[in-house]
């Protein structure tokens, strides 16, 4: 039988705790590498912004032209493209001018960018939305783009040359058409979708940036509709 002398047994007690210490040792550095590779990957992230931006179409074209260029990518939203990788000078000049041939431009000025960007919440909530927002719509922007709504209702009007309430305005008359066309809903029921407080309301605000009621809007996109069946 072997016996293990005291210094011996101590000896490899001592290996086998070294061992541990080791190991553990490894682990943190793997960790610290880990943790520092993340928050790398995290600082690079940068945003591009996009005008014109406005469709499902659009984003499909983004990301192609990111694919083309290698680039990874986040989140892409109507107007906004979160880029995960470094972008060098060439790769943006080549991602603007790809994006320029599909009628699509990438914004530098901080205005403009601003600009587009209210206009992109304006249509994601008009017209993709599945739920109006909970509180009044300037709020909403507020919250939305971490501005104060006087600074970003004065900048839009200075830009564009008009109110954000008659940009919101514009798209939801042209909402109200859309759905008009599909014929899935009557009026009360499109008016209560686009947050109108009644019909009357609705029909008035149509009929003050058409010319027509919305009725006989309906009545003549049927009548177009089918002429153009018969040929």
């Amino acid at each position: 039988m072997t016996t293990i002398s005291p210094v011996g047994a101590k000896s490899s007690g001592n290996s086998y705790i070294r061992g541990i210490k080791d190991a553990y040792k490894c682990f943190l550095r793997t960790s610290v590498i880990f943790f520092k590779n993340k928050f790398f990957a995290s600082d690079i992230k940068m945003k591009l912004y996009n005008k014109y931006m406005v469709s499902i179409r659009c984003k499909m074209m983004v990301k192609a032209e990111l694919d083309n260029l290698g680039l990874h990518y986040g989140i892409v939203d109507l107007g906004e493209v979160e880029i995960q990788d470094k972008i060098t000078t060439e790769q943006r000049e080549q991602l603007k001018k790809a994006l320029l041939k599909s009628g699509l431009e990438l914004m530098d000025d901080k205005k403009a960018i601003l600009v587009e960007r209210i206009k992109n919440v304006i249509i994601e909530m008009v017209h993709y939305a599945s739920e109006r927002p909970k509180t009044n719509f300037s709020d909403f922007l507020a919250e939305k783009l971490s501005y104060d709504y006087t600074y970003l209702s004065n900048l839009f009007s200075e830009v564009t040359g008009v109110t954000i309430e008659h940009f919101i305005l514009l798209h939801k008359i042209e909402k109200v058409k859309e759905l008009l066309i599909y014929d899935e809903l009557n009026l009360t029921e499109i008016s209560y979708r686009l947050n109108y407080s009644s019909v009357a309301h609705l029909s008035n605000q149509f009929k003050k940036i058409t010319g027509l009621t919305p009725t006989f809007f309906k009545q003549i996109k049927h009548k177009r509709r089918i002429t153009l069946d018969n040929v």
